[in-house]
């Protein structure tokens, strides 16, 4: 056997060998279709890709009542993105049920016609954030990264690959892309009493406490915009459901007398949120018809 046919066997032994194992990999994903107004990332057999939501949650803006404040930032900013002027990434923050990923998909709808697209990536799938980037780089649409609830505990590996996106890696963020992230933790993150005791001796034998506090507040403090919600009044709250049933076509008689049940409705939930008004809305409409 001459050392050409060795090689020429080997070869095709390797050929098949390939083949063999091509056939176990996960399929890739396909080519994005752009046209999508939004997107998941989405893990399959360790390959990440983009997959298309063709009916994303409509919310309009007009919608949103209480929050007049945080929707004028919001709406400006995403205007200034889509203009290509200066514009910040946005952190929206406090209580639970008052708005913050209603209003991010609000935007979304709002602005679609204008090339806005929504990318939503779980924090679980933070670590591939430099595989989103490279995605979209070269795009011409505009971008809103949404990370809904995020927070973080100590060493969590999608922290680091957040802030280096923000602001912190020799890369730049493309200008086509924002982040927009909710979150009922101000600074992302556990705090602890003991974090502010900068002069306390730690059995640990923390040298510097007080820079575990700077550390906490780090990603934050990378967000430009800091929009922060709060607890509805009990008129707050009353005006949100009258809004909803409105919506659902009840006469005024009705909704005046909703207005009880509205009540008891909020206290057996233990909570006066625009989505709880929302939810008694829907109830007491379907009732009604």
């Amino acid at each position: 056997m001459t050392a050409a046919t060795d090689l020429s066997t080997f070869l095709a032994r390797a050929e098949a060998l390939l083949a063999r194992v091509e056939s176990l990999l996960p399929d890739p994903f396909p080519t994005p279709d752009w046209s999508a107004p939004a997107f998941r990332w989405r893990r399959r057999q360790g390959r990440g890709g983009l997959e298309a939501v063709r009916h994303p949650h409509r919310i309009r803006l007009d919608d949103l009542r209480e929050v007049e404040p945080q929707k004028t930032r919001i709406e400006q900013n995403t205007r200034q993105f889509l203009a290509g002027r200066g514009a910040n990434n946005v952190l929206l923050t406090g209580a639970r049920g008052t708005g913050k990923s209603s209003l991010v998909k609000a935007v979304l709808h709002r602005f679609a016609a204008e090339g806005l697209r929504l990318i939503e990536v779980d924090k679980d799938e933070l670590v591939d954030l430099p595989e989103i980037v490279d995605l979209i780089a070269e795009r011409p649409e505009k971008f809103i990264l949404f990370c809904d609830d995020l927070s973080f505990e100590a060493g969590e590996p999608g922290y680091k690959a957040m802030k280096s996106l923000l602001d912190g890696s020799i890369a730049g963020m493309p200008d086509n892309l924002l982040v927009y992230a909710t979150s009922n933790r101000r600074h992302l993150m556990p705090e602890f009493m003991a974090d502010n005791l900068a002069t306390r001796h730690t059995d640990d034998g923390e040298v510097h406490p007080a820079e575990t506090t700077e550390e906490k507040i780090s990603l934050s403090e990378r967000f430009g915009l800091w929009l922060s919600f709060y607890t509805f009044s009990q008129d707050e709250y009353l005006a949100i459901c009258t809004h909803w049933l409105e919506e659902y076509g009840l006469s005024p008689r009705k909704i005046e007398q909703a207005r009880q049940e509205a009540l008891q409705w909020a206290l057996s939930r233990g909570s006066r949120s625009g989505r709880v008004a929302w939810q008694f809305a829907r109830d007491y409409a379907g009732k009604q018809k």
